[in-house]
């Protein structure tokens, strides 16, 4: 709770400092759909293939302040909703180059969910932004906790290519490659096991206990490590159609994982994605 009292301190602040710079411009909404050949956690992804719908609503005000919401479905697990989350922010341009910005999220799982992040319901993010003359720098810091207790930090370059315009000048056609880094801990993992065990339980898979005289039989278990570890590398390939109010975009990521990752999880892994934004 500390975490969330800071949040909003810092945002009232922040907003009676530039409510009156800010009072030209307006309110905006915004919607998306996303679709995603598997779910990705901070590059991490599991061997069971999760492709899934996203939809989020975000509210922006002029302030700087925004709210979130949204859920997304697994396409192949469960009849219901695989996820929904609520979230708060705040971002702030200190300068034409530099940014900075600060958010809460928190999101609500069913009980056995098979998703990594499962374990974590709460994320407090910090982050700042820096816009280089031929590419743009993201790092951002991640506090995730619930279940369990996890650090990440995100490194990010990237780079936005104009390509020129499609079907008419008044659409923007173009690439921006990035490159990211993620470090972190890996405790949710302690509890993606654990119920990943009741679910092959309830379905018939459990394994029978192991018999003392059966020598090629062995027992495997799983424990979180408390390091601090590079998770992933990752490559993200998103080519992007705008105009004044929506982008239309097909992304790809390429993720491969650091030498400490859990042998379940896939060491290398593409992800394929299609994705609608229009703004109000």
């Amino acid at each position: 709770m500390r975490f969330i009292s800071l949040l909003i301190l810092i945002c009232m602040t922040s907003v009676m400092v530039q409510a009156q710079e800010d009072s030209v411009k307006k309110t905006t909404i915004t919607m998306a759909t996303l679709y995603s050949s598997n779910v990705s956690y901070y590059g991490q992804a599991t061997n069971e293939k999760l492709p899934y719908i996203l939809i989020n609503a975000t509210i922006r005000f002029p302030i700087g302040l925004y709210l979130s919401g949204g859920g997304y479905k697994l396409l192949n697990y469960g009849s219901g909703l695989s996820e929904t989350d609520i979230g708060v922010g705040f971002d702030h341009d200190l300068n034409d180059k530099l940014s900075t910005g600060i958010a809460y999220t928190r999101s609500f799982f069913p009980a056995n969910s098979p998703l990594l992040q499962a374990a974590n319901e709460n994320n407090v993010n910090l982050s700042v932004k820096y816009a280089w003359t031929w590419l743009k720098s993201s790092l951002s810091t991640d506090y995730a906790f619930g279940k369990q207790n996890d650090i990440f930090i995100s490194l990010t370059h990237s780079k936005e290519i104009g390509i020129g315009s499609l079907f008419n000048e008044k659409n923007s056609l173009y690439l921006e490659p990035a490159v990211e880094l993620v470090a972190g801990s890996r405790h949710f993992y302690e509890t993606y096991t654990i119920e990943k065990s009741k679910r092959n339980k309830a379905n018939g898979k459990g394994k029978s206990p192991v018999s003392a005289g059966n020598s090629n039989s062995t027992v495997t278990t799983t424990v979180a490590s408390d390091n601090f570890n590079l998770l992933s590398y990752n490559l993200k390939l998103p080519l992007s159609l705008s105009r004044a109010n929506y982008i239309a975009e097909i992304n790809y990521q390429l993720s491969i994982l650091g030498s400490k990752a859990e042998t379940e999880l896939k060491h290398q892994q593409s992800f394929f994605g299609l994705a609608f934004y229009y703004q109000f």
